[in-house]
């Protein structure tokens, strides 16, 4: 049984939700604080975090820096409905996803469902894609560029392994939202070019840029193969 940690300080939302998701075979713990849930998981774990944004203390963004620091759990933010801006910074701090308030209990388990089914279903090859510089490990979802292990969330990582499938192809946002697969990325085009953002960035070379813009079109990853 997945485990799901809800930090949220509406606990009458935690509540419902915990009754919800063990309908879907999901185990759910809540908290209301945030620093009183990064000191729990200091000593706990779970299969993927709810993250509200609107938090007491310290908000979800703090919330979120503080637990990237230390993994990549997957996390899916809870965001004001139509705040667009919430949406950017989460995902470049490292969320998986999010799903805007108020929402149907439905949906976030479609959502945690999509985030597992990445982590799950994807990465079971036992093919290493080596690169000159670079090694992607699919089974172990490990990443290596010029011997240093690179920590990836599993949205970035799922990304990166299109890419690296791909490799010397243009690839256009679309076809990278559609092998994506999120809900969440239908329906925000900019979201495609904060992940691909991130994954350049975790790849940042001083002799060579391994993800370039193709204007207009989308993008296109290149690296010399071993």
């Amino acid at each position: 049984m997945k485990k799901i940690y809800l930090i949220d300080d509406d606990e009458k939302l935690t509540d419902l939700l915990k009754d919800y998701l063990i309908k879907y075979n999901l185990k759910a713990s809540s908290c209301s604080n945030p620093l009183e849930a990064l000191n729990h998981l200091k000593n706990n774990t779970y299969d993927l975090i709810v993250l509200d944004i609107m938090l007491p203390e310290i908000d979800g963004f703090e919330t979120l820096r503080e637990i990237r620091k230390t993994g990549d759990i997957p996390v899916i933010m809870l965001t004001a409905k139509g705040e667009t801006a919430d949406k950017i910074v989460g995902l470049e701090l490292g969320a998986d996803d999010y799903v805007a308030k108020p929402f149907e209990a439905r949906e976030l388990v479609a959502r945690i469902q999509s985030v597992f089914r990445r982590v799950d279903g994807k990465y079971n090859s036992d093919e290493v894609i080596a690169f000159e510089n670079l090694t992607i490990n699919p089974s172990k979802r490990s990443v290596k560029m010029n011997n240093r292990e690179i920590e990836f969330t599993s949205t970035e990582f799922e990304l990166l392994l299109i890419f690296a499938k791909n490799n010397g192809k243009v690839l256009s946002r679309d076809f990278l939202m559609q092998k994506i697969k999120g809900a969440a990325w239908q329906y925000y085009d900019r979201s495609i070019d904060v992940m691909v953002s991130r994954v350049r960035n975790k790849l940042k070379s001083k002799s060579d840029q391994l993800i370039k813009t193709i204007q207009s079109v989308g993008y296109m990853f290149y690296a010399e193969k071993k």
